[in-house]
């Protein structure tokens, strides 16, 4: 098992000035054109959720150097939350929420065109937020979703080979009634997995979105991707084996180095406010 560590300073890497004043859930993949692309939520507002309508567009060379803003994307008039872009061949497929799951097609990462995205045995309750798409083997797919399940805050996880239909297969993290924390909307935001040799490892923020919980992400560990378990709370039987103090983090692999980054609104503790920041990160064995 390896464990995920920050190293370093968080650096301000983006914030909008044109197009929004915050960065919140976002992605960031380098395209065809060699450049890192992010796409992130935002708003004019301070943060209210119902005036983000749209996605910020920034461009870069390097996770150490500063990016440029350069427009807007999905700007339809309804809300737009929280990105994942997955390269297929050649062309980008973005998925976001809130619910129910959007798709929009691109051949080059500036101009989208929606798509129906088709869901067999949705669960109940879905609420389809903060996306994240992994593919598992050779045209598998699996999506990560979060919502609630019997009023408690969970992970879907549906799975695909085609990235437009696809089926509902359970809950790949759920919450116990031990759980600190399960508001309404649900405690646990934005996942990201990431594989390490035969181990997947799950990162997930976890909040009611107050100032002591914002920046409050757990790492969970698993050998099947479907299922990392039951989180019932400190004193449960599973245990995250990293906290990170970030909020809703991507961690990304690029020219042989690993990092992670950490947003949110204007008026939340982030390290830099209104911010995507981002700081080195290592793998340490355990």
């Amino acid at each position: 098992m390896r464990i995920p560590k920050r190293t370093g300073e968080w650096k301000p890497l983006f914030r909008p000035e044109k197009f929004g004043r915050y960065v919140n859930d976002h992605c960031i993949l380098r395209g065809a054109d060699g450049r890192l692309h992010m796409y992130g939520i935002t708003s004019h507002t301070d943060g209210d959720p119902r005036g983000e309508r749209y996605f910020v567009h920034a461009v870069g060379d390097s996770m150490e150097e500063p990016m440029t803003e350069i427009g807007k994307s999905i700007d339809h008039g309804t809300l737009a939350w929280a990105p994942c872009v997955f390269k297929k061949e050649t062309d980008y497929y973005m998925f976001y929420g809130p619910s129910p799951t959007m798709l929009a097609i691109s051949p080059d990462m500036h101009e989208w065109f929606g798509y129906k995205v088709e869901i067999k045995d949705e669960p109940p309750m879905a609420v389809h937020r903060d996306h994240f798409v992994l593919e598992v083997a050779p045209g598998e797919y699996l999506m990560y979703v979060v919502g609630i399940r019997e009023h408690r805050s969970a992970v879907s996880v549906l799975s695909s080979n085609d990235l437009l239909h696809w089926q509902f297969e359970g809950y790949a993290l759920s919450s116990g009634d031990g759980a600190e924390m399960n508001p309404p909307w649900g405690a646990m935001e934005s996942p990201f997995v990431v594989k390490q040799g035969d181990l997947y490892y799950l990162f997930i923020t976890y909040t009611n979105c107050s100032r002591e919980t914002y920046n409050n992400t757990m790492v969970f560990v698993s050998r099947d991707p479907r299922c990392f378990g039951e989180y019932d709370g400190k004193d449960g039987a599973l245990k995250p084996i990293a906290i990170l103090d970030a909020h809703a983090p991507e961690i990304i692999y690029d020219n042989g180095k690993w990092y992670i980054t950490t947003c949110g609104w204007p008026n939340a503790p982030t390290p830099h406010p209104g911010c995507l920041s981002v700081a080195p990160l290592v793998w340490e064995e355990e």
